[in-house]
């Protein structure tokens, strides 16, 4: 099979194979997968960072050594600590980065007095250019049908998030506009050992669509080569999800699954399953269909199943933020 056809998910597979420990996973997958952006879009002012195949390939030693003994990491993580995503996502990487010995400080916040925080350094690390402030984000968003009032508009607001409560454009607007300045407030000058040479944002994740959505990502600022997944409503299902498939928790979000037999439904089941769940709650779930291997099941593919009315809900979400041209 020509590399270049094959899904991200089975390249994956391909190249971890030895890895089953979940958190080994996650930061395996952090180091390889691909950007979410475009380096080169313009819309991003040149301050998109990036990491990736190089990364993942030097550290491949390490990381076969974490497999086989992964106390260490285990107890660096504090898994217990982690309700949100983006935190665990970041706690590995702060860890990689320490270990390559790139690590200045990590999560250092900057207050003016007793009581104001202005703000917080997701990362500050060592090139050989000098001292550079990153700011890190671990992203999830599903692509918007374009109202026809406005179809001829292709930008980053479009993408939402599941619980409709940021977009891709407004979670780029705070980076570019706030975050990456914070070097530049007395107060946090007054924490740093040396100057800045520069502060970048590196933005991992997975990005959805409608199966039937043509992909613009040139205009949309997104890179070609970014990890991409499928949505649908409920009603959908059937026409998405395949026999074998798993309902993915959010710190399972990073990585392919690689999933033992209990952890696996069928597609009947899981209808039933996000019939009741969308009845208390209409947070979208993410679904992973599977192929069996043995007694292992790998993801083959993956997508949010939302509540019949989101698609609505998202539009009005985009549309309060997207004026048509005039």
């Amino acid at each position: 099979m020509n590399a270049d056809m094959r899904s991200f998910q089975q390249r994956f597979h391909e190249r971890w194979h030895q890895f089953k420990n979940p958190h080994v996973r996650s930061l395996a997958w952090l180091l390889d997968a691909p950007n979410l952006l475009d380096s080169d879009a313009s819309q991003w002012q040149g301050k998109i960072a990036s990491m990736g195949q190089s990364e993942a390939t030097q550290a491949y030693d390490w990381l076969v050594a974490l497999e086989q003994q992964p106390d260490e990491l285990h107890a660096g993580l504090d898994i217990n600590r982690f309700t949100r995503l983006g935190r665990y996502a970041e706690k590995l990487l702060a860890i990689y980065f320490k270990h390559v010995q790139r690590l200045h400080a990590h999560g250092l916040q900057v207050r003016a007095g007793k009581d104001e925080t202005i703000g917080e350094f997701d990362f500050l690390l060592h090139e050989e250019r000098g001292l550079v402030h990153w700011e890190f984000a671990t992203k999830f968003y599903l692509l918007c049908s374009r109202n026809a009032a406005y179809a001829h508009i292709q930008q980053a607001d479009y993408f939402v998030g599941p619980n409709l409560a940021d977009t891709l454009g407004a979670k780029m607007k705070k980076i570019l506009e706030r975050q990456l300045l914070l070097g530049s407030h007395p107060a946090a000058q007054a924490l740093l050992s040396e100057p800045l040479v520069a502060a970048q944002a590196l933005v991992k994740g997975w990005l959805f669509y409608r199966r039937e959505e043509p992909i613009d990502s040139i205009s949309l600022g997104i890179s070609s080569e970014h990890c991409r997944g499928w949505w649908c409503t409920l009603a959908e299902l059937e026409d998405h999800v395949g026999d074998d498939c798993a309902v993915l928790p959010r710190l399972s979000w990073l990585a392919p699954a690689r999933l033992s037999l209990d952890e696996v439904t069928q597609r009947s089941n899981l209808r039933d399953w996000l019939t009741k769940h969308f009845y208390d709650d209409p947070m979208p779930v993410m679904v992973a269909t599977l192929s069996r291997q043995g007694d292992e099941f790998f993801e083959m593919d993956r997508g949010f199943v939302v509540p019949n009315d989101w698609k609505e809900r998202a539009n009005e979400r985009v549309r309060g933020l997207v004026a048509p041209s005039r």
